[in-house]
C-alpha cells in the first residue's frame, strides 16, 4: 500500500514562526535545522514531493552514485590487466544501475525528513511566494491555487537553481534534454551530443563515455575549463580526449531539431561556417540561472540584476524588511557546501551570531577521473591582480601510493605569497582530490603557509604527500622529484 503524502500544512503550524525557508536544497534544509538549533520556530516550504532539491534529487548525488557505477565499470573492462586480474564477459545492466542510484537518493531525501522531524522543523508542500512583509504564500505547484499564508519574522529565500537553456532548443524530456534526463537514460546511448564543457558536461559525459556511448561535446570557449588554474586546464585537455570524449571548441550553438530518434545540432565554428552534427541524444549543459520563477522578489521589493540573481548583503539581507537569500539564488559560484555555509551563517546572524563564509576557502570539486579539485586563487587571478606569488607543483607520477593504485595522471600545485609565504590557492588534478583539497581549504582557512604544511608529517604512503611536496616546492626544496 502506498504511503500517503504528509498533509500541505501541518496541522500544528503555529500562526506565527520566527523562519519561513523557501527551498529545501542543501542550502534551505540546513539553514532550516541550525536556525531550530537556536530554538527559533521554523518552517521549510518545498514544491517537490521530496525534500533535498536539486543537488539530492537530479544533482550532486544521482551524478555521483552513476559516476561511480561507471568508472567500476570502466576500471574491470580496462585496468585490471596490470594488477594480474583477468575477466570476461563483463556487461552492464543500465536498468539496475539506475535503480541503485534512486536508493540512494530516497535514502538522503528520506534523511532530510528525518532530521526536519528530529529537530522540529516544520514541512510544508506547496510553492513558496513572497506576499509583502512577514508574509508568505503556499501555492499548489500544479495550478498555482493559494493554499495558505503563513505569518513570519523572518523570511529565507533558498530556492536554488534551474538548467538554463539556449535559444533555437527546445527540450522535448527525452531526446533533448538538461542534467535531469541525462541521469536517467534507459539505454546507453550510441552518440551523446554535450553542449556545454563545464562542470556538469564533464561529469555526465564522463558517466556514458564510460559506459560506450561516442560523446561529443560542443564548446563556445576556445579552451577546456578556463575558469580553472591554466596548468589544471592544460592537463584536463590531454588526459580528457584519451577518454574518449571527442571536443570541438569555438563552437557557437544555434539550434538542434529532433526526427523520430535522431537529433541533429547546428553551430558555427571558429571560421563563421555552419556545421551540424547528429545523435541520438543531446544534453544541453550551458550552466544553471537562479531560479525565481513565482518568487515574487521584485514587487516584494528584491533587487535582481541583470541574469536574475538577488543582491544581499554582506549578512544575506535581501532589501525587503526581514528577507534573506542564500545559494545559487544569490551571486557566487553555484555549490550545495556554498549554500549550506550561507544559510548558517544568514540564520545565525538572524539570532545575533558572527556567522561569516569565507569565500576564499571554498572548494570546488569536478568528480571525473581523474577528480579536479581547487580551493583559493588561481594564477591567473593572481596575476590579473598584481600580487607577487611563488608555486610549488608536485606531480603524482613521483608519488609512491599514486604508483601503487595505478593512477598517477596530474599533481599538486600550490601558490603561496612571495613575501609572507601565505597560501593564496591551490589546485590538484589527480586521485582522490575531492578528499585531499580538504586539507588546503582548511590551510587557507587558517592563514597558513607553505612552510606550515611543508612542516607537517603526512603519512606515508599516502596521497596527501604530493600536497607536502608540493609545499616543499614553494620553496624549492621538493625531497622526491
Amino acid at each position: 500500500m502506498a504511503k500517503s503524502p504528509p498533509p500541505a500544512i501541518p496541522a500544528d503550524l503555529p500562526p506565527r514562526l520566527d523562519l519561513v525557508v523557501i527551498g529545501s536544497g542543501p542550502g534551505g534544509y540546513v539553514a532550516a535545522i541550525r536556525a531550530a538549533q537556536l530554538g527559533m520556530k521554523v518552517a521549510c516550504i518545498e514544491k517537490d514531493p521530496t525534500l533535498g532539491g536539486t543537488c539530492l534529487n537530479v544533482g550532486c548525488i544521482p551524478s555521483k552514485a552513476l559516476l561511480d557505477s561507471s568508472e567500476r565499470y570502466e576500471e574491470i573492462r580496462k585496468h585490471l590487466g596490470p594488477h594480474g586480474i583477468a575477466v570476461s564477459g563483463v556487461s552492464i545492466d543500465v536498468t539496475k544501475m539506475l535503480r541503485r542510484k534512486d536508493k540512494i537518493v530516497r535514502q538522503l531525501t528520506g534523511g532530510v525528513e528525518f532530521l526536519f522531524k528530529k529537530n522540529g522543523v516544520y514541512r510544508v508542500r506547496g510553492l513558496g511566494s513572497l506576499r509583502g512583509e512577514g508574509r508568505v504564500g503556499v501555492s499548489d505547484p500544479s495550478d498555482g491555487h493559494l493554499l495558505a499564508e503563513l505569518n513570519t519574522d523572518k523570511i529565507l529565500v533558498a530556492t536554488g537553481s534551474v538548467p538554463a537553456t539556449l535559444p533555437g532548443i527546445e527540450f522535448d524530456g527525452e531526446r533533448i534534454g538538461s542534467s535531469t534526463e541525462a541521469l536517467s537514460y534507459p539505454e546507453v546511448p550510441e552518440h551523446l551530443i554535450i553542449i556545454g564543457a563545464g562542470v556538469i558536461g564533464l561529469e555526465l559525459g564522463s558517466v556514458w563515455a564510460r559506459l560506450g556511448a561516442k560523446v561529443t561535446v560542443l564548446e563556445y570557449m576556445p579552451e577546456l575549463l578556463p575558469m580553472m588554474d591554466p596548468d589544471i586546464s592544460k592537463q584536463a585537455a590531454k588526459i580528457f580526449p584519451r577518454q574518449g570524449i571527442n571536443f570541438v571548441f569555438n563552437a557557437r550553438v544555434t539550434g538542434a531539431t529532433r526526427e523520430g530518434d535522431i537529433v541533429t545540432v547546428r553551430y558555427q565554428d571558429k571560421d563563421d561556417q555552419t556545421q551540424t552534427v547528429t545523435g541520438d541524444r543531446l544534453l544541453v549543459a550551458v550552466g544553471r540561472k537562479p531560479n525565481t520563477r513565482c518568487l515574487g522578489a521584485e514587487e516584494a521589493g528584491l533587487t535582481l540584476d541583470r541574469r536574475g540573481y538577488i543582491q544581499v548583503d554582506e549578512h544575506y539581507r535581501a532589501g525587503a524588511p526581514g528577507v534573506y537569500a542564500i545559494g545559487d539564488v544569490i551571486p557566487g559560484i553555484m555549490l550545495a557546501h556554498k549554500a549550506e555555509h550561507e544559510g548558517i551563517a544568514a540564520v545565525e546572524h538572524m539570532a545575533g551570531l558572527g556567522g561569516h563564509v569565507n569565500y576564499d576557502a571554498i572548494p570546488n570539486v569536478i568528480y571525473t577521473h581523474p577528480e579536479i579539485a581547487s580551493v583559493g586563487k588561481t594564477q591567473t587571478e593572481l596575476e590579473k591582480a598584481g600580487i607577487p606569488f611563488r608555486q610549488g607543483s608536485f606531480p603524482f607520477v613521483a608519488n609512491g601510493r599514486a604508483k601503487a593504485m595505478g593512477q598517477t595522471d596530474g599533481f599538486v600545485k600550490i601558490l603561496a605569497h612571495a613575501e609572507t609565504d601565505r597560501i593564496l590557492g591551490a589546485h590538484i588534478i589527480g586521485p582522490r582530490a575531492s578528499d585531499t583539497i580538504a586539507e588546503l581549504a582548511v590551510a587557507v582557512e587558517f592563514s597558513a603557509s607553505a612552510e606550515d604544511i611543508a612542516r607537517s608529517v603526512h603519512a606515508h604512503p599516502t596521497l596527501a604527500e604530493a600536497i607536502k611536496e608540493a609545499a616543499l616546492g614553494v620553496d624549492g626544496r621538493m625531497i622526491n622529484l
